[in-house]
Parts: C-alpha cells; sequence; structure tokens
C-alpha cells in the first residue's frame, strides 16, 4: 500500500551539529552562577552552559516529543537569530552560537533536539549604540534568577553589574565576544542627492519585515510539530495495515 505520507530518513552526522539562538543573560540570586533564558518557547526556564532540555509543560516525556512543543531550539543561519533580535521585546539577549547533540529534530529554520552546549556567548551594541561594557541588573527574572543586560558604562547607571568576564567565567568559561554586524543606515534619513530614503539591508531595525521574525519562528516550530504528528499517524497506519495483511 503506498503511506499517505512521505517520511524523513533518519540522520547519521559525521561531526557535531551547530546552530545560533537568543538568549537573555542570568544571574543566580546568590551571584554564583550564569544562565540563559529563552526569548520564545523557552523564556519561563534558565539553563545551563551545558543542559538537557526539560517540557515546558511539566510532562516527563523525552524532548523532544512528536506530540510537544518542548525542547531547545536553534538556527542553522545567525543572520535568522539576528533578525528576531529586532523585535523590540528581545532587546536585551545575546547571540549564542551552540553545539547540538541528542535527539533533534529539523524544522525550516534549525533543529529542536534534546541537549546543548554553549560554545559562544555574542555581545550586541548597547541600546544607545555604545560598546558593551558590564552586564547590569534589569530589575526582572524569575524564581532564584536576575535577568542581566547588555549595556555600556553610561546606561549601567547605578544598577548593580556584573563584568562580562566574569559572567562568562561563571556560565562554564564559554568564549565571549561582541556581535559586530554593520547596520543599515541610520542617518541622513534622505539619501544624498536623491530625496529618497535610503534602502534598509537585510536584518536591519529598519526592515518592516524583522518585526514578525519572532512570529515566523514560532509558526515555524509549530509547522515542524504538525509534521511529528503526522509521521506517527503513518507509523501507526503501517502497523494496522501489516496486522490486517497478517489476517487475511
Amino acid at each position: 500500500m503506498r503511506p499517505l505520507f512521505a517520511r524523513t530518513p533518519r540522520e547519521q552526522p559525521a561531526e557535531p551539529l551547530t546552530g545560533w539562538k537568543l538568549a537573555y543573560p542570568m544571574l543566580s540570586v546568590d551571584g554564583g552562577t550564569a544562565g540563559f533564558s529563552g526569548v520564545t518557547l523557552g523564556r519561563a526556564h534558565v539553563y545551563r552552559w551545558v543542559d538537557d532540555a526539560v517540557c515546558a509543560h511539566g510532562c516527563r516525556h523525552e524532548c523532544p516529543s512528536r506530540w510537544c512543543d518542548c525542547g531547545f531550539y536553534c538556527f542553522s543561519d545567525p543572520a535568522a537569530a539576528r533578525e528576531l533580535a529586532c523585535a523590540p521585546e528581545h532587546q536585551g539577549a545575546v547571540l549564542l552560537e551552540v553545539v547540538v547533540s541528542g535527539r533533534y529534530r529539523r524544522y525550516e529554520l534549525g533543529l529542536r533536539y534534546s541537549r546543548q552546549r554553549v560554545r559562544t556567548v555574542r555581545l550586541r551594541r548597547c541600546a544607545c549604540g555604545g560598546a558593551v561594557s558590564a552586564l547590569a541588573d534589569t530589575g526582572s527574572g524569575s524564581t532564584g534568577w536576575r535577568r542581566l543586560d547588555p549595556v555600556c558604562g553610561s546606561c549601567a547607571g547605578n544598577r548593580p553589574v556584573l563584568d562580562p568576564s566574569e559572567f562568562a567565567r561563571l556560565a562554564g568559561g564559554v568564549e565571549l565576544g561582541a556581535d559586530e554586524v554593520p547596520a543599515g543606515p541610520v542617518a541622513p534619513l534622505m539619501a544624498l542627492g536623491t530625496g529618497h530614503p535610503p534602502a534598509w539591508r537585510s536584518g536591519s531595525a529598519g526592515d518592516p519585515t524583522t518585526s514578525e521574525a519572532g512570529v515566523v519562528a514560532v509558526l515555524s516550530a509549530e509547522v515542524a510539530l504538525l509534521q511529528a504528528r503526522l509521521d506517527e499517524m503513518q507509523e501507526r497506519i503501517d502497523v494496522l495495515e501489516a496486522g490486517r495483511d497478517d489476517d487475511a
């Protein structure tokens, strides 16, 4: 019998898989441990530099499950993560390069997987445009954890701050660097001699499509979950067909 849905072949990667993602830097309330929290589906969970995914809905199944949207997520292309960072609600996030291991599933923009190791942490510029020199307490966070904001010395003000190199040490000695990506033109607003606004470069804050990047990422994850459920349905149909053939 011809299968109703095409299955995704099992992969055997010859080397570790890597990806890119956004996260908020977090500091434990006692100041002894650094971690990260997600910006979309995993925003309520704080994870360490090496950690296993847990189901955000409290289920005990293995991550990533076919029937759930749990697991770590990452993009295959850092440009996609930078586009997501343009959304106002994601200001203050850092760019992580991660090494993926354990169970994983592919979706349109990257991977959904069970275990990761943070390889590098890249800091974007402060909201004012200055170079980041500290991680300041935002006054928000989750139980047992303070959320930090990458800022310059001037924007830190009188808030408690943590040196970025100390954060990297507390996070397991991850590599720390600046995410220096050329931004689109901001001034002058009109291109010289043309009388027309200059074209924004892809991924810059002026691109009107970047504000929808977060929605695209979440919808892509939902599509991946739907495909996984279709695969499971096909497997059950195959089992039923095999049993009917045996009875015949």
